[in-house]
């Protein structure tokens, strides 16, 4: 199993940025790609990026331009900068693992004020 524990949440203001980290330990050679996710009461865990192993990354068309999903092999860590904040991207972020299993991080909070 893969454990991730994921950081960088908290309070920002409209139009502004933050960047979140997943770091991930464990069984990483298991792992083909890591994503970001988000979730807000009553929905469903939404999709917004992902990235393989080999570094290929994939926006939701919701995030693109706005949103980049990157990694650090060396620290096996994958990143979410976010830019542009507004209050709809208010939400718990998620990180996930994906290959041999399916794991998940606790979540970080991200609040937009405006």
């Amino acid at each position: 199993q893969v454990r991730l524990v994921e950081s960088g949440g908290g309070l920002v203001q409209v139009g502004g940025s933050l960047r979140l980290s997943c770091a991930a330990s464990g069984n990483i050679s298991s792992i083909e790609y890591m994503g970001w996710y988000r979730q807000t009461p009553g929905k469903k865990r939404a999709f917004l990026a992902r990235i393989s192993s080999g570094g290929r990354a994939l926006h939701d068309a919701s995030v693109k331009g706005r949103f980049a999903i990157s990694r650090d092999n060396t620290q096996n860590t994958v990143y979410l900068q976010m830019n542009n904040l507004r209050p709809e991207d208010t939400a718990v972020y998620y990180c996930g693992a994906f290959g041999l299993h399916e794991d998940w991080g606790q979540g970080t909070q991200v609040t937009v004020s405006s």
